[in-house]
């Protein structure tokens, strides 16, 4: 029987059961930071691929990590989720199609960052604006 640390359960079920919505507030306790609006995600947590399955499936660990991460392959909000995942610390499950050791070692490389949401939808942006190019003007 295991003591102390990670145990799959209800506890951590809410977690992947409960991704923000139009009500999140942000920032950490005690940050001193109050409400945010989500503005073109709000309510990510209810169009996420994840939402229909089992959330115990998010919440392995070893080879199984695989197979929960294909479960983002293709989610309309992994950025998102991603992101809110980054933002806040989670420290347990697949989230945005990363592991907790994944998300721990980008925290690590990039400790400067303060906002995962600004930076990956910075990202995302850039990348839609040089995929709307197409292959037509790189002639």
């Amino acid at each position: 029987m295991a003591t102390g640390g990670y145990q799959p359960g209800r506890v951590f079920r809410t977690v992947a059961l409960s991704p923000p919505s139009s009500e999140w507030s942000g920032g950490r306790a005690g940050s001193g930071r109050g409400r945010q609006t989500l503005g073109r995600d709000q309510g990510w947590g209810e169009r996420a691929k994840c939402r229909t399955g089992d959330p115990e499936e998010l919440f392995v660990e070893g080879a199984a990590q695989a197979r929960a991460k294909e479960l983002c392959s293709g989610c309309q909000v992994r950025t998102e989720c991603l992101a809110h995942s980054l933002d806040h610390r989670v420290e347990f499950g697949v989230w945005g199609g990363m592991t907790e050791r994944e998300r721990r070692a980008l925290l690590k490389r990039r400790p400067t960052v303060t906002s995962w949401k600004r930076l990956l939808e910075a990202a995302r942006s850039e990348y839609e604006d040089t995929s709307q190019v197409g292959p037509a003007a790189a002639s």
